[in-house]
């Protein structure tokens, strides 16, 4: 009579268990039944049985060979497959955040970044302080986004305030506050997936017939952003800088 593999039955368990918890998450999130914040943790736990599962699938494939004398290759192979499904599913979420700095505030303009103006009002920031973090994430951005900068288009300030309302609302972003003859608009972008909330001002002055446009994009949550916020910065850029 084979004996059970232990190791193999939990790394099946634990495999489905993690699968459901990569998709609860997210639906739980768009179901509003849970927070962004605890429902991508309830995502990163279920990343967690998946790695574990992983491993242990792949000791209990070892333990379950032919000579082992012990049944349960079945579950271990499900319980690695899962594990490996799962850290797919999470490696996907990530993106390409190698090497990016752990900042979650950036803007094209590190050394006098934009202010929010109308930001602490909104659900969500009272009692958030707004204020850029300073030198300590001007030094990782100039690092790790080199090609962020101030943007200056040939167009005077009215129709520049015009054409990045325009850009602002063309990307999906929900404008908040907007004050042509100040030069300010502020907005919000909510992620697809885990509804995450990020902050966005744009500033816009003139430069003779030019207009300069600076703009800082801050998440809510998080320490590191996953290069959310520099691709929004850029994807304004390309757009408001197209012919």
């Amino acid at each position: 009579m084979e004996i059970p593999s232990r190791v193999a039955t939990l790394a099946s368990h634990l495999g489905v268990a993690g699968l459901i918890a990569v998709g609860l998450g997210p639906l739980a999130i768009q179901a509003g039944a849970t927070s962004p914040f605890l429902g991508f943790r309830i995502f990163l736990v279920g990343g967690l049985c998946g790695l574990i599962a992983l491993v242990l699938g792949s000791i209990g494939l070892w333990r379950t060979r032919a000579a082992s004398g012990r049944e349960g290759r079945g579950r271990a192979m499900r319980g690695a497959l899962l594990g490996v499904a799962i850290l797919g599913l999470v490696a996907g979420a990530a993106g390409s955040a190698r090497g990016l700095p752990r900042i979650n505030d950036i803007t094209t303009n590190p050394g006098d970044p934009p202010v929010f103006v109308h930001a602490g009002q909104l659900p969500g920031n009272e009692g958030r302080d707004l204020a850029y973090p300073g030198e300590s994430f001007a030094a990782q951005q100039r690092a790790g986004y080199p090609d962020l900068a101030t943007i200056r288009i040939e167009v005077a300030l009215p129709d520049a305030f015009q054409r990045s309302l325009t850009a602002a609302e063309a990307l999906g972003w929900e404008v908040t506050y907007s004050d042509p003859p100040g030069g300010i608009l502020e907005a919000t972008q909510t992620s697809r997936i885990f509804r995450f909330v990020d902050d966005i001002s744009v500033r816009l002055r003139a430069d003779g017939a030019a207009t300069l446009i600076d703009l800082r994009s801050k998440s809510r949550v998080g320490q590191g952003d996953l290069g959310a916020n520099a691709k929004r910065i850029r994807a304004f850029r390309d757009r408001i800088t197209a012919p």
